[in-house]
């Protein structure tokens, strides 16, 4: 199977944000639902970023065809883009009134078009958006958005048999590791050979660090922004707790118990290099190739608050140059089947959004090998504050994070975070909140 990025399941572009603050709200236009008089059928374009995934490229194909054949009203018609240059052809089309009907977008992203005024509220049917996971709903300010077919999660994956040759309980989902066990399993994996026995991704870049590394924050008790205002990140970006953990996170580096020379992906784990890899479901079925029954799919450690993983990934959602918003909620209630969701879950390794799925799926239902992402999604998924000022708060993040992996001073450095923070929200009047 080929091995998957973790920005091909779930990424933000950081700098996107500036350009849409930079560019405000998309105007009001005509087009995107190609019209249509009376009695004749109406074409709806549809963008995704998905051309150069093939696997979901292809239940997309299967999905439009199958409605187009089930009904003469509309017509969906699909352009497929890169990921790399979908957003910039989205905030083109924003700045030009030419947006599609149809548009697909990162979970994280979605506060922000909506405050942009490039989508409208989803509308659909309760009864769909009510089956899905909670982090596949887009909303901001309590509306929903947008709504996607699958999430990812996080785990830590190990080797049973180097655990017990190495005396470490393994953790459960009902007793996880605390920070002070998963300190002394990373030391004892250290003695017993593994020169830096975590991987825990810090080569990579971009939004994995927000995803990967904000829920360890908040697992210890901070967080990226006062969610009770999403006004300001003074306290929970740069608090006693923030301030801690990340004393802690820059510990791991110090005491090479983990490193940020590593390569993108699990081989490390895969190849007994490393003892344990803080990744995500996509990688898990070259893992099971690779380790066999041996692997255990674990969930993060407890730093204080209970264990925290990162939620929401791509959505789907309507524009707000829509002139046919009826036929797209038509289009997007039938492609919420179960069938379709199992087949995306099954084709791309990620977690199907509705609990009729994973029966459906090959390696999501009880006793399916990947079953565990299931429980941890359901434990312990916290989306992404939604917030339009979220790609900055990201963006911001990932600079501070990285400075203090590097050995910068932690409070300065948090407390210059919240300040680029607070200064962004401010100069946008709040963000509507």
């Amino acid at each position: 199977m080929r091995r998957k990025s973790f920005t091909a399941i779930v990424a933000t572009t950081a700098a996107l944000g500036i350009v849409l603050t930079a560019c405000g709200r998309a105007g009001e236009s005509d087009g995107g639902g190609g019209g249509g008089a009376d009695g004749e059928t109406t074409e709806l374009t549809m963008w995704t970023h998905s051309a150069g995934n093939p696997a979901e490229l292809e239940v997309y194909e299967k999905i439009v065809a199958d409605f187009n054949d089930s009904q003469d009203g509309y017509e969906v018609v699909m352009e497929s883009f890169p990921q790399g240059a979908y957003n910039d052809a989205i905030v083109a089309a924003a700045a030009s009134g030419d947006l599609p009907c149809l548009l697909d977008m990162d979970g994280p992203i979605v506060p922000n078009w909506a405050w942009a005024g490039y989508i409208q509220p989803l509308g659909l049917d309760p009864a769909v958006t009510d089956d899905l996971l909670p982090t596949a709903v887009g909303r901001y300010q309590d509306e929903i958005y947008s709504a996607g077919y699958w999430d990812a999660a996080l785990a830590v994956f190990a080797r049973q048999s180097v655990l017990d040759e190495n005396g470490i309980r393994v953790p459960t989902f009902e007793e996880p590791w605390t920070q002070e066990e998963f300190d002394e399993a990373l030391t004892t994996l250290q003695g017993a050979g593994y020169e830096t026995p975590l991987d825990i991704g810090a080569e990579d870049t971009g939004e994995w660090w927000s995803y990967a590394y904000s829920p360890m924050l908040q697992s210890a008790g901070g967080d990226l922004i006062d969610r009770d205002t999403m006004l300001t990140a003074d306290g929970a970006l740069n608090g006693p707790e923030a301030v801690e953990f990340f004393t802690w996170f820059q510990g791991l580096f110090d005491q090479g118990l983990a490193s940020d020379s590593g390569e993108i992906g699990n081989e490390e784990f895969n190849n007994d290099e490393v003892a344990l890899s803080y990744t995500g479901v996509w990688n898990a079925m070259d893992s099971l190739d690779a380790v066999g029954d041996d692997l255990l799919i674990l969930p993060p450690p407890d730093l204080g608050n209970g264990p925290v993983i990162g939620g929401a990934s791509w959505q789907w959602g309507i524009s707000a140059e829509c002139d046919a918003a009826d036929g797209a909620r038509e289009y997007l209630e039938f492609s919420f089947k179960p069938e379709y969701v199992a087949e995306f879950a099954d084709k791309q390794v990620v977690i199907p959004a509705i609990a009729e799925a994973e029966e459906l799926s090959e390696n999501f239902g009880e006793g399916d090998p990947l079953q565990p992402f299931v429980e941890l999604s359901q434990r312990y998924a916290l989306e992404r504050p939604p917030t339009p000022a979220y790609p900055v708060i990201s963006s911001v993040f990932e600079r501070a994070a990285k400075d203090i992996m590097n050995g910068a001073d932690v409070q300065s450095t948090l407390d210059q975070a919240v300040q680029e923070i607070d200064a962004n929200i401010e100069s946008n009047d709040g963000y509507g909140f």
